[in-house]
């Protein structure tokens, strides 16, 4: 008995110590948001002396990071639209639909390569793409870069839910008179519906926190995303401001929060929906 007690007690310390070390690094963030300039010069306590706005007044005030928010919905927001439409009716084709010649498989490996390679390599040729297009500099090439790297990883991912799906349901609905797209919208896509909530996570991760398009193809700070305002801030003095640097992650870790939270609770309901009626 002794001996279980212990080992639940161990089992009890592991996991306040994983949590600790988890949730440190988020501690840190809101304390130094919010911690006054002065108690950052020196040894740093773990708990603020005073507690301040004065960071994140700033950041609207002079530094023009709403702008930024507002740049980071539209490209976040739009590209997601995007890409989910596009992924999720490339992937019921390619799940459902048999191609001639045995086009089926390169097909399927071809997306996967499109998103294992590194977004650096199809910098260049989006760059000339967009320049001959005329829309460098804008919000759009950062938006459509993003549907290109999360349209495959939809893709990929949503495969095999529709293979996982009974073809006989469908069958009964065409037997019902159901056309194709009444059949796909009513009662293919509300049984994947987990499936698409999860990989609407990652893909609002990803083009939420892209960077590396946005500081190729936007060079205006009126087309700036939170990320590259992030960078931005560290490079405007000679001494960085941390308690700025650390007030706009807070504000950037905000939305991508609440969409987590938001579409964890839908993909619970929908697999709670789904077990009730298996």
């Amino acid at each position: 008995m002794k001996e279980k007690l212990g080992i639940r007690i161990a089992k009890w310390i592991g996991v306040a110590l994983l949590l600790i070390i988890a949730l440190f690094p988020i501690y840190w963030l809101l304390v130094m948001g919010f911690r006054v300039s002065n108690e950052m010069v020196g040894s740093i306590s773990l708990i603020p002396r005073g507690l301040t706005l004065v960071h994140f007044k700033e950041l609207f005030a002079s530094k023009g990071f709403g702008t930024a928010i507002v740049n980071s919905l539209q490209t976040t927001l739009g590209s997601l639209v995007i890409s989910l439409v596009v992924g999720i009716c490339c992937a019921y084709i390619l799940a459902r639909r048999r191609f001639r010649f045995g086009l089926k498989r390169p097909l399927t490996y071809w997306v996967l390569l499109v998103r294992v390679l590194p977004p650096v390599a199809f910098t260049i040729p989006l760059y000339i793409m967009f320049n001959k297009i005329g829309i460098l500099n804008t919000k759009l090439p950062v938006m459509l870069a993003c549907v290109l790297i999360n349209v495959p990883l939809i893709i990929w991912f949503l495969i095999s839910f529709f293979q996982d799906l009974p073809e006989e349901v469908e069958e009964s609905a065409k037997v019902d008179g159901a056309s194709e797209w009444k059949m796909f919208t009513r009662i293919v896509l509300p049984l994947v519906l987990p499936g698409i909530a999860a990989v609407a996570m990652l893909s609002f991760m990803y083009a939420w926190n892209e960077y590396t398009y946005t500081v190729i193809f936007t060079r205006s700070p009126a087309n700036s995303t939170i990320p590259l305002a992030l960078a931005l801030l560290s490079a405007d003095d000679a001494a960085t401001n941390f308690g700025l640097v650390a007030a706009g992650g807070v504000i950037s870790v905000i939305p991508i929060t609440l969409f987590v939270i938001f579409a964890q609770n839908y993909l619970i309901s929908g697999l709670s929906s789904g077990a009730v009626k298996g």
